[in-house]
């Protein structure tokens, strides 16, 4: 199992609608994703991000679906613009030692496939977690 998390802080003077548009976008993913098998989207506590999502995929065939799926990368071009902090991380049971970098590789496949998605996230004020163009992944 690959539990892919998201947390988030919005830019300042984001308003009421936009929000809720990017928050009901990554509602979405759960809910038409076929590799996510659980999901979770809501406000972030005892952190310093204000929102926070969760995706359950099964292995990394499914993470690779999920990563490349349009209602993702619609998610992307809604929510991306509106975040100010952003850190993805992904904890698996996966013995494999190697999952790490097969993660890297499905992130850096897309940002190669994906220019525009690329640009987004480089584009980030504050960005930790998962390989992003332009930065150091932790």
């Amino acid at each position: 199992m690959i539990y892919h998390g998201n947390r988030f802080t919005l830019r300042p003077g984001i308003s009421e609608a936009d929000k809720e548009t990017a928050l009901e976008s990554l509602r979405n993913q759960g809910r038409v994703i076929p590799s996510v098998t659980s999901f979770v989207v809501g406000p972030d506590f005892g952190g310093e991000y204000q929102y926070g999502a969760v995706f359950v995929l099964e292995d990394l065939a499914g993470y690779e679906e999920y990563m490349n799926h349009p209602a993702h990368l619609a998610t992307d071009r809604i929510g991306l613009p509106l975040v100010e902090k952003f850190m993805s991380f992904d904890i698996t049971d996966d013995p494999d030692p190697e999952v790490g970098a097969r993660i890297a590789e499905i992130h850096q496949r897309r940002y190669e496939a994906m220019p525009d998605i690329a640009g987004l996230v480089a584009d980030l004020d504050e960005y930790t977690g998962s390989v992003a163009p332009g930065k150091h992944g932790n």
